[in-house]
C-alpha cells in the first residue's frame, strides 16, 4: 500500500456533496481507501476562463495498492462518476482530483507528473494539505508540506 496526498476541488453545483461523494467512490471502486481528510476552505479560482465561482479546495491522504498512473486513471473515472463534465483546461468543475504527493516518488512524464508541478506555488493546495500532513516532504526539494507553506506565507502574505 502507498501513502497518497490529492487535491479536492470542486466550483460547480453542491461543491461539498461533489467532493464528499467523490472521496467516497475511492472506496466504492476499490481505489483507495481515504485515511484523512483536511477540512475545505473556499479560495478564489487561479486562472482559467473568467466569470467561474469560488472553489471549494481540500487534500486527503488515502492509502492505495494502484501503481500512480493507474491510480491517475481511477481518479478520472471517479471524477466522472462524481458528475464531472469535460472541458476546456481550468475551466470551472464539479470536483477535481489531483495527486499531489506519492512517497517519495517523482515522476516526470507527459501524463503525470510527481510532485504535482503547482502545488508548491499554490496556498490553497498547501493549506488544507498543511492540516493532515504538515511534515510530508517534497522529494525534489527536501522541505516539508509546512516550510513550503510558510515561504509562501512570507512572500504574500494578504492571500
Amino acid at each position: 500500500m502507498a501513502k497518497v496526498y490529492i487535491g479536492l476541488g470542486a466550483n460547480l453545483g453542491n461543491r461539498e456533496a461533489n467532493i464528499r461523494n467523490a472521496l467516497a467512490l475511492l472506496w466504492e471502486m476499490d481505489v483507495a481507501k481515504v485515511v484523512r481528510v483536511s477540512g475545505l476552505i473556499e479560495t478564489r479560482p487561479v486562472g482559467g476562463p473568467p466569470g467561474q465561482g469560488n472553489y471549494l479546495n481540500g487534500a486527503a491522504e488515502i492509502e492505495t495498492w494502484l501503481s500512480p498512473f493507474d491510480l491517475l486513471e481511477a481518479l478520472k473515472i471517479v471524477e466522472t462518476r462524481a458528475g464531472r463534465v469535460g472541458r476546456e483546461r481550468w475551466a470551472a468543475r464539479e470536483v477535481d482530483l489531483d495527486i499531489l504527493l506519492c512517497e517519495n516518488e517523482v515522476i516526470e512524464s507527459p501524463l503525470l507528473q510527481v510532485p504535482h508541478p503547482r502545488m508548491f506555488e499554490r496556498k490553497f493546495v498547501l493549506r488544507p494539505l498543511a492540516q493532515i500532513a504538515p511534515a510530508a516532504v517534497n522529494p525534489v526539494t527536501g522541505m516539508t508540506v509546512a516550510e513550503h507553506l510558510a515561504r509562501l506565507l512570507k512572500e504574500s502574505p494578504a492571500e
